[in-house]
């Protein structure tokens, strides 16, 4: 499973309106960003409360990204 489709997986196992979410990856040479935009609505569950969720979401992305293609992985959650 690649990090986009990993990423994609949990956010819209989160998200109450998971036909609205996006998830986006740029890779350059020494960084992976994804970009994750969820509505309004939803931003809250994604996060979770003091950010439990986010966090989790972004421990296993950066530990799938560093296991299997050596770079460190961002991920920046926003609604819309």
């Amino acid at each position: 499973m690649d990090l986009e489709k990993l990423t994609d997986f949990m956010v819209k196992g989160l998200a109450k309106k998971p036909d609205l979410v996006s998830v986006k990856l740029f890779e350059d040479e020494d960084l992976i960003t994804i970009e994750v935009l969820v509505s309004k609505d939803d931003i809250g569950i994604v996060l979770g409360h003091d950010g439990v969720n986010s966090k989790a979401i972004r421990t296993i992305v950066q530990s799938s990204s560093l296991a299997k293609l050596g770079k460190p992985a961002k991920i920046n959650i926003e609604s819309f």
